[in-house]
C-alpha cells in the first residue's frame, strides 16, 4: 500500500488547482479505483493462473491456453491503466511546483500585482496564469484520452464477461483441450463495475473540459477592450521662439474683402479637421 499512498498524496496536490468537477474525478479515482484494485482486486485475480485448469497433462499446454485466453492480466492491464491516467495530472503538479518556486525566487522582482496590489494592470501575472490554465486544460484532455483508449481496449480484450470455460486448440496441445477459469461469476461483476466507473470517469473528464472552455470564454468576454492606439497629431509643434498665434493675422484683414473671408475659411475647416481627429 506504500506506492498508493505516495501516488494519492501526488494526485491529492492536482485538487488546489481544480475545479468542483475534477475534484469528483479525483473522488473516484482514489477511491473507486486505486483503494478497490489494492484491496479486493488483488485478492481476486491474484491466483488467476495457478487456478487455470485444462484437463491435460501435456507440458506447456496450460501455459499456452492461459495466453490465448488472457494476452494481459486484468490486474496488471488496471495498473497501468491507473498510472497512465495519473500522469497528465502528477505532471502538472510538477509544472505548477515548478513555476511556484521561480516565483518564489523571484520575489523581490516581482510586478506590483504580485505582491498584493491587484489594481494595476500586470500582463506577467495574467501570461502566467493563462500558461497555467491551458496547462491543465492539455492535461484534462490528454486524460480522456487514455481514459477512452482504455475502455476500448478493455472491451476488445475482455468484454464484458468472463467465461467459466475455454475451448483450447494449437500446439503444443495434442487435441482441443477444455480449460476452466476460476470464479468467473466475481471475476465477471469486477470487470463490468471497473468499465462502469470508467465511464463514470470519462464522463466527468468531458464535464470538465467543457466547463474549462467555457469559462475561459466568459473570461474572455469579460476583459476589458484593449485602449485604442494614438494617432499622430497632424499639425507640428508650435516654435517656442516664434510669434504668438494672433501676430500672424494681415493687418489688412477687415479691408481685403473676399480674399480675408477665403483664408478665415480655410483656416476654420482645418481646425475642424483637428478636431474631427
Amino acid at each position: 500500500m506504500g506506492e498508493w499512498a505516495f501516488l494519492g498524496s501526488l494526485l491529492d496536490a492536482v485538487q488546489l488547482q481544480s475545479p468542483l468537477v475534477g475534484r469528483l474525478w479525483l473522488v473516484i479515482m482514489l477511491i473507486f479505483r486505486i483503494l478497490v484494485l489494492a484491496t479486493v482486486g488483488g485478492a481476486v485475480f491474484e491466483d488467476e493462473q495457478e487456478e487455470f485448469v485444462c484437463n491435460t497433462l501435456q507440458p506447456g499446454c496450460r501455459q499456452t491456453c492461459y495466453d490465448r485466453a488472457f494476452p494481459v492480466s486484468h490486474y496488471r492491464f488496471w495498473l497501468f491503466h491507473i498510472l497512465l491516467l495519473s500522469a497528465p495530472p502528477v505532471l502538472f503538479v510538477i509544472y505548477s511546483m515548478h513555476q511556484a518556486s521561480k516565483e518564489a525566487g523571484g520575489a523581490q522582482l516581482a510586478p506590483p500585482c504580485a505582491r498584493g496590489r491587484a489594481e494595476a494592470p500586470c500582463s506577467p501575472c495574467a501570461l502566467r496564469a493563462r500558461r497555467a490554465r491551458r496547462c491543465y486544460l492539455l492535461s484534462v484532455a490528454l486524460r480522456l484520452l487514455a481514459e477512452l483508449a482504455f475502455l476500448g481496449g478493455q472491451a476488445l480484450l475482455y468484454g464484458f464477461r468472463v467465461a467459466p470455460h475455454y475451448a483450447c486448440a494449437g500446439p503444443p496441445c495434442p487435441h482441443t483441450v477444455d480449460c476452466f477459469v476460476s470464479r468467473p461469476t466475481e471475476k465477471t461483476v469486477f470487470v463490468v463495475f471497473y468499465f462502469a466507473v470508467g465511464l463514470l470517469s470519462a464522463l466527468l473528464s468531458v464535464a470538465e473540459l467543457g466547463h474549462l472552455l467555457w469559462k475561459g470564454r466568459q473570461r474572455a468576454k469579460l476583459l476589458p477592450p484593449p485602449p485604442p492606439p494614438s494617432l499622430p497629431s497632424q499639425r507640428g509643434d508650435p516654435d517656442p521662439f516664434g510669434p504668438p498665434a494672433y501676430a500672424h493675422r494681415s493687418p489688412g484683414g477687415d479691408s481685403e474683402g473676399e480674399g480675408g473671408s477665403g483664408h478665415s475659411k480655410a483656416s476654420l475647416a482645418t481646425v475642424r479637421q483637428d478636431l474631427a481627429i
